[in-house]
């Protein structure tokens, strides 16, 4: 493979594509998996503070939940897609290609932002009135909604920012970004909503106004740093013809399937709310709550993710194989331990795990039983987090959309309602760990048949 005539690196001599597996992908994912974990802080924050305004306030927030993941999931999705773009044609050689993606991407994430301001503005109010009647939940929900969907364009450049750097290997940039976006939201949480230091007491709008000045400044910053070359990639003056149908094609293939499987929380968060609002509006209260709780088990994993996807996307465009098995069998590993640690906490101390939003004893009866039952899922969601990864790592987003459609709604929606009908509102949980059996299952098959199939065209 030849030379890149404009850095002088070989795939070879990039450490993506020499240094030792195991330190190499404890390097790329630790940063991310610690920035994923600070990043669920976000809305768990919110709901920690809201909660003690009342549990109607939380349920506002739980509600409008399903409409903010379309951001983060739009944001992520087309970050996902640039990512791997970035790192396949480094791996290949190809930096000129890899060079003209930032400013692609930064073009894009501008529309998008566009596009879905002019969509919330529209779908909150009938949303919002699908879930509750209740004047009061509806104006917090219209309250805290409005704000944090206009104002998202710092979450949008904030993130397209962090996978332009990870894409180079770059993971401790990232981290800092989501560390001060953090930092900024938690100080002007109590602030903001309790009217501290003068402050007016804003309610859930004031969590909402701090959530977004977080994103907003952090997002300033990571437009600063990619701009300032710390991805190792120029951020060039966008020009005609830099934007054409083969990089559009590269980057949506990836990034609309991945932008689907981001979206599928809010898909199965809005599916279950319906199904559980028929047992009472506590059971919706309390799925809210698990959400936000499971984050912390899920975001590390995502964040291990996106540590392994530029290794894996570098090694096979490279045709390194075995490189890449090898990536994909330790960061299993690592998945499955997280996912280990997250089942044990959560049938070893579910209650003072819920205490923290300010539950009564009701909800934490009912949270309580939710939390032992669904955790029983988290280990064999693994396999179907990395090989879902794997699969849009090497371009094939198609493949990784099927294994999040079965895990998030195929699976998970029809057995909610069906056994809900046969034991009531453990039936509901229990069709989460159900979904995650049979996902990983599938995963397994496919990812199996992905690497023979690999084996055979390189030996």
């Amino acid at each position: 493979m030849k030379a890149s005539a404009t850095t002088g690196n070989t795939p070879s001599s990039n450490p993506l594509g020499s240094a030792n597996m195991f330190p190499l992908l404890l390097k790329m994912a630790v940063p991310p998996m610690l920035s994923m974990l600070i990043q669920s802080l976000y809305n768990i924050v919110d709901s920690i503070f809201v909660a003690r305004l009342s549990s109607d306030a939380l349920s506002a927030v739980s509600i409008i939940y399903p409409i903010q993941n379309l951001s983060l999931a739009l944001a992520v999705g087309t970050g996902v897609g640039l990512n791997s773009y970035i790192a396949r044609n480094m791996g290949a050689g190809r930096t000129s290609a890899a060079e003209d993606a930032p400013a692609v991407g930064m073009v894009l994430t501008g529309i998008h932002y566009v596009i879905l301001a002019l969509l919330a503005s529209l779908l909150i109010r009938p949303f919002v009135g699908m879930y509750t009647q209740d004047a009061s939940i509806r104006s917090m929900c219209y309250s805290y909604g409005y704000i944090v969907m206009i104002f998202s364009f710092g979450q949008l450049f904030h993130i397209t920012a962090e996978k332009i750097l990870q894409s180079t290997g770059n993971m401790t940039a990232p981290l800092v970004l989501v560390g001060i976006g953090c930092i900024i939201n938690i100080i002007l949480d109590p602030i903001m909503i309790f009217g501290l230091l003068g402050f007016p007491a804003l309610g859930v709008a004031g969590a909402a106004i701090a959530t977004v000045t977080g994103q907003i400044i952090s997002g300033a910053i990571g437009l600063l740093m990619v701009a300032k070359g710390k991805a190792g990639l120029p951020l060039r003056r966008p020009h005609r013809g830099m934007i054409t149908r083969n990089i559009l094609k590269q980057i949506y293939s990836v990034a609309i399937p991945s932008t689907m499987i981001m979206a599928l929380p809010s898909v199965l968060v809005a599916g279950l709310n319906r199904i559980l609002s028929g047992f009472s509006q506590m059971a919706v209260t309390v799925f809210g709550v698990y959400y936000k709780l499971q984050t912390f088990v899920y975001m590390p994993a995502n964040g291990l993710v996106q540590g392994i996807r530029p290794v894996i996307s570098f090694n096979y465009g490279a045709g390194n194989i075995k490189r890449e098995t090898d990536a994909i069998r330790i960061s299993l590993m690592i998945s499955v331990a997280v996912m280990a640690a997250g089942t044990l906490l959560s049938q070893a101390i579910p209650v003072p795990i819920l205490q923290i939003f300010n539950s009564d004893k009701s909800m934490l009866s009912m949270g309580e039983t939710a939390l032992r039952i669904i955790s029983i899922g988290f280990i064999p969601s693994a396999l179907g987090i990395i090989t879902s990864a794997v699969f849009e790592s090497i371009g094939k987003g198609l493949p990784s959309l099927s294994v999040t459609l079965l895990r998030q709604l195929v699976f998970v929606l029809p057995l909610a309602f069906l056994l809900s009908r046969a034991f009531g509102l453990d039936g509901v949980w229990t069709a989460l760990p159900v979904s995650e059996a049979l996902t990983a299952v599938y995963a397994g098959v496919l990812l199996t048949k992905e690497l023979k199939k690999q084996r055979e065209v390189h030996f």
